[in-house]
């Protein structure tokens, strides 16, 4: 369970905050961050006074227990239900701005009758970057579930396979291993399921969500992944699972190959484990994300491998992203990042190259950012390991 000087810190946190900028509280109701500040996921919203205790105002489930909560059929109910407590009702609210559908957002604003609205996301994004010591504690513990998982996958394939049929193999292991199933993302323009398995040319397909590589699906309407590729000799098979082990998601990419693979994907899947070690020992607290961005492509430059990068017909232009309760949270490495490494940062680091008909290589791993530099949270062998 979330600790809770964990989150009598964070409401203290954000109630200087809203404070600081004139608003009198926030009203959420999006699952991770009521899970972010109380500690449980219901339906229904949490209003955060900035000065004074926290109100939970629940719809569903109907046995909710828990210090000031009130039963609601619906949000209405809200302004009276703070007055009756001795409150006020707020005219100055800070709304989940990035994450609530337009209906909602003017229902909001026309049932507390708003003066002033603004966005709580930006807020709580930049307090999601930096990591409790519990927190931390919950990537490590699941970062080792997934490496283990890793360690499985050689005994999951059989030759003659598809990358459907490793992939479900993988999730059943992930499951048996502990897997909560969810795999979160930020954002409308991000679905994807316990991960990714590309091989062969389906590691070319662009896909329209905003991951690094893509890849066909298995359906029109999920565009991304494994297809029915089958895994012939001289295929490799990029593993990109989720890390969904607690609420905290750790990432992390291998490479499996069928048989040998041609000369230029090893010297590729090389570069990408050199691009590792020399971020390793350059990154310190006080350097730029962008900076990080800028030497990964410096180096792909003088390899040779622009065309590779990232993919070939549509190439991601980033190299890395925030990792905690969803896996692309703040900071992003790429060019016109703003975001500054910080103690309790995490992050992943995936320099990738796509090797035409041959498929995708390259390591990721999760990094903590420590105060003399970064701790690898995904410690497993990174070379290409054979399948047979």
């Amino acid at each position: 369970m979330l600790l809770e000087t964990d989150l009598i810190e964070r409401r203290r946190k954000i109630q200087k905050q809203m404070g600081e900028i004139g608003m009198e509280g926030c009203l959420l109701t999006m699952p991770l961050n009521l899970y972010y500040l109380c500690g449980s996921v219901f339906n229904g919203y949490y209003y955060l006074p900035t000065e004074g205790e926290p109100q939970m105002f629940v719809k569903r489930p109907s046995n909710f227990v828990g210090k000031s909560v009130h039963f609601i059929r619906k949000p209405e109910q809200i302004p009276d239900l703070l007055r009756e407590r001795g409150g006020k009702s707020p005219e100055k609210l800070l709304l989940e701005g990035d994450e609530l559908t337009y209906n909602e957002h003017l229902r909001l604003q026309h049932i507390f009758n708003l003066g002033k609205i603004g966005n709580i996301t930006p807020l709580i994004c930049r307090m999601r970057m930096i990591k409790s010591p519990w927190e931390i504690q919950q990537m490590q513990h699941t970062a080792e579930k997934q490496v283990l998982v890793y360690s499985q996958i050689p005994e999951c394939y059989r030759p003659g396979m598809t990358d459907l049929e490793l992939q479900y193999e993988i999730e059943y292991r992930m499951r048996r291993n502990g897997s909560i199933g969810f795999f979160r993302t930020f954002g409308n323009h991000m679905e994807i399921f316990m991960g990714s398995v590309l091989a062969g040319k389906n590691a070319e397909v662009p896909s329209p969500f905003d991951f690094a590589l893509g890849g066909a699906g298995m359906h029109p309407s999920s565009p991304l992944g494994a297809n029915g590729t089958p895994l012939h000799r001289g295929t490799s098979v990029m593993i990109d699972m989720a890390g969904n082990y607690t609420a905290y998601q750790t990432d992390m990419t291998r490479v499996y190959a069928v048989g040998k693979l041609p000369t230029e994907a090893y010297r590729a899947h090389e570069v990408s484990r050199y691009l590792h070690q020399e971020i390793m020992d350059i990154a310190r607290p006080g350097m730029a994300c962008a900076e990080i961005y800028r030497k990964v492509e410096e180096r792909v430059r003088q390899e040779g491998l622009e065309a590779n990068f990232m993919g070939t017909c549509q190439q991601a232009r980033f190299v890395g992203h925030g990792v905690g309760m969803q896996i692309n949270e703040w900071p992003v490495l790429a060019p016109r990042s703003k975001e500054i490494l910080q103690p309790g940062m995490t992050f992943a680091l995936e320099p990738k190259f796509v090797i035409p008909s041959v498929g995708a290589v390259g390591v990721e791993n999760t990094f903590l950012v420590t105060e003399s530099g970064l701790k690898k949270l995904t410690s497993f062998p990174e070379e290409i390991i054979p399948l047979e």
